[in-house]
């Protein structure tokens, strides 16, 4: 029986762990429409810094075939799905933070980043110099 309790224990432990990390699924929330645009899955690399790509969009016809035309290099007429748009920030107490490393395929532009969690929500801060903008995303449970 205590061993039982203790495996349970430990187990509802990781599941705690889980949901305070920034590793998972996202989704990205539009702050205009309040509509979902997009699902990332955020992990840590071998290096230790944080990676984020873009594995499902809403609101597009043939989503699987949209690229981003005009963006700068290297992502020039790439995929959308696929795309890597956070680019190894580093831990910094309880955010994540980086230098030029976000990229915005709507906007077709390179923020600074800053990434926290505040409960159950992660907060994504896109800075150009001294102005920033932050959204809001969802941990997708159970969406792919």
């Amino acid at each position: 029986m205590r061993t039982t309790l203790r495996l349970l224990f430990f187990f509802w432990m990781l599941g705690l762990a889980a949901q305070n990390s920034v590793e998972g699924v996202w989704r990205t929330i539009d702050h205009e429409t309040g509509k979902a645009k997009s699902l990332v899955k955020i992990y840590i690399g071998t290096d230790g810094k944080l990676y984020g790509k873009i594995i499902k969009l809403y609101g597009y016809e043939k989503p699987e075939e949209r690229i981003c035309e005009n963006c700068p290099q290297p992502y020039t007429n790439k995929k959308v799905i696929g795309m890597q748009i956070i680019n190894g920030l580093t831990k910094k107490g309880n955010e994540w933070v980086g230098d030029q490393l976000l990229f915005a395929p709507d906007r077709k532009s390179f923020y600074d980043a800053k990434i926290w969690l505040e409960g159950d929500k992660l907060k994504v801060r896109g800075y150009i110099g001294w102005f920033y903008s932050t959204q809001t995303w969802e941990r997708a449970t159970g969406e792919m």
